[in-house]
């Protein structure tokens, strides 16, 4: 099998699980040297994979891991920045406290990494970024404010780089996921009254008629992150079946 990412070395952010544990686990079987960042310990352990604990709001902390990994490694080529969570409440009640988690998790949090692994790759001449956004980056879903303002910003965080430092050899991307079978969604099908029809409702709402599987986001940052997408920058990609290109039913 040919090894799209030999020898390169990865930062892959949220890898306890999900989007970030499937992307992990696929870089390292293409030759990439993975460190997986995650508050969390990982559900399953990959001796392929070195997990690190880290908090991303933390722009210290982060920094001084990156500066950690380049004297170890060398170099950074990749980096994968999906560690974020859900924060939906009516705007009217909403806290100071849940926009904050929210737009720090989502939106700052990725900047804290970019910023500290962009040094590195401009050193370098050369690095690839992939953010993983959100189909509530392109279209709003009632009730789930004020998750998409910050999906919004990720998505604008990843074409103003991608901009900014495209001369230097570095392309910055993001991938924006649908309904994805990951542990969250898989613990609110479990928790409804009814699992299975709950499950079926969503899997009727897609154009596929089924949820999409961790593996095949990461496949997608896969293909952003390798050579072959060399003259891809500062764009979006949808994965969510097509449900965002539909007006009604």
């Amino acid at each position: 099998m040919s090894k799209r990412l030999q020898d390169k070395i990865a930062l892959v952010t949220g890898t306890a699980s999900g989007i970030g544990a499937a992307t992990a686990a696929l870089f390292a079987v293409h030759g990439a040297r993975v460190i997986g960042l995650d508050l969390n310990p990982p559900h399953a352990v990959d001796a392929r994979i070195d997990h690190r604990l880290a908090d991303i709001t933390d722009a210290a902390a982060v920094r001084a891991l990156v500066e950690a990994i380049r004297a170890e490694h060398g170099r950074v080529d990749v980096l994968v920045n999906n560690a974020g969570a859900d924060v939906f409440a009516d705007p009217l009640q909403l806290e100071d406290a849940q926009w904050e988690r929210c737009l720090d998790l989502n939106l700052k949090g990725a900047w804290n990494v970019c910023r500290a692994v962009l040094p590195a790759m401009v050193a370098q001449q050369a690095g690839s970024i992939v953010n993983i956004a959100s189909v509530h980056g392109h279209r709003i879903i009632p009730h789930a404010f004020p998750y998409p303002v910050a999906k919004h910003g990720l998505i604008g965080l990843s074409k103003a780089l991608g901009i900014e430092y495209a001369a230097q050899g570095i392309r910055v991307n993001s991938i924006s996921p649908g309904l994805i079978l990951v542990p969250r969604i898989e613990a609110w099908f479990a928790n409804s009254a009814d699992p299975a029809a709950t499950r079926h409702a969503q899997e009727q709402l897609l154009p596929c008629k089924r949820i999409g599987e961790p593996g095949e986001v990461a496949h997608t940052a896969l293909f952003l992150a390798s050579d072959e997408a060399r003259f891809i920058n500062a764009t979006d990609i949808l994965i969510d079946g097509g449900r965002s290109q539909l007006y009604h039913e």
